[in-house]
């Protein structure tokens, strides 16, 4: 059998994992714009990364020699720290802005990782892409409404410092691509739980009896997420998946409209097609180099 016979199986099977991701962090986010009002992110953000952290226990505990000789202590240190602003300025920033407003902003990283490419790493970007992140800025002021109360919202600065955080933490990423999975996301999980749990202290919440299933299943979920999101990049293309991954926008607004009231105003559809449009053109549809 040809590779281009066995081509849309794969990508089919890469798709059934990204949509499982999609809707585990749905599930996730759901959860904690429900409660986020009532906790501290701190708090959010230290609880998901240790009930993540316990479900990864056997996994680390089998390839525990993969991290004999670890080099690049201060860049997973690093990425630690931004992951760490990154998540609590997220969970603070979902309990306050709209479902689906958050998922259009979060578009725009491709085009912020593009222009910190070029800044940090002194990678060339083509005109065409910084044309794509003027439209996709013009979008994301379409898009974000006035307070109809007429007071700030605190979730909308929140958000831009997810997106920029998260960013250069996917640069950061780029830095240390040859380190094994497993190390990745135990410095992610672990080094969350160790670096907010100070904060969380301080601020902590009780928690009623009712209310523990929630806040660990929010772990649980995005943990299990991240899973479907390595499954899916090992069996699809990624711009398969990066196509298929817009899908979260709609999955998003539904969930904003049905569970949480949000309604989709002509305003914000037509600033969030320009955010999708332009991060497509100019990352996912943008014309490759031929190789010399």
């Amino acid at each position: 059998m040809s590779d281009a016979a066995a081509e849309p199986p794969r990508n089919l099977a890469g798709g059934a994992w990204l949509i499982a991701d999609l809707s585990l962090n749905i599930w996730a986010l759901s959860i904690v714009k429900a409660m986020g009002l009532d906790f501290p992110p701190t708090q959010l953000v230290f609880l998901r990364a240790l009930a993540g952290f316990l479900l990864m226990l056997p996994w680390i505990w089998r390839e525990r020699g993969a991290f004999a000789g670890l080099d690049d202590l201060p860049l997973h240190l690093l990425r630690v720290a931004l992951s760490t602003v990154t998540l609590t300025a997220s969970f603070f920033a979902i309990a306050r802005v709209p479902f689906a407003l958050f998922t259009a902003v979060n578009f725009t990283r491709p085009l912020i990782l593009m222009a910190m490419a070029a800044l940090f790493l002194s990678e060339r970007v083509a005109p065409r892409r910084w044309l794509a992140g003027l439209v996709a800025l013009t979008g994301v002021l379409i898009a974000v409404e006035p307070d109809p109360s007429g007071g700030f919202n605190w979730g909308l600065p929140a958000l831009i410092l997810t997106v920029f955080a998260g960013t250069g933490a996917v640069i950061v990423t780029r830095r240390l691509r040859a380190t094994p999975t497993i190390v990745l996301m135990t410095f992610y999980t672990g080094g969350l739980a160790l670096l907010i749990a100070p904060f969380a202290a301080a601020n902590w919440q009780p928690v009623a009896a009712d209310e523990w299933p929630a806040l660990v299943a929010v772990g649980l979920f995005a943990q299990s997420a991240q899973f479907c999101f390595l499954q899916a990049h090992k069996r699809a293309e990624a711009a398969f998946l990066a196509v298929l991954g817009y899908g979260s926008l709609v999955m998003s607004a539904t969930v904003g409209y049905v569970v949480f009231g949000e309604p989709v105003t002509l305003r914000f559809a037509v600033g969030a097609s320009l955010i999708v449009c332009a991060a497509a053109w100019g990352t996912i549809f943008a014309p490759r180099r031929r190789a010399p």
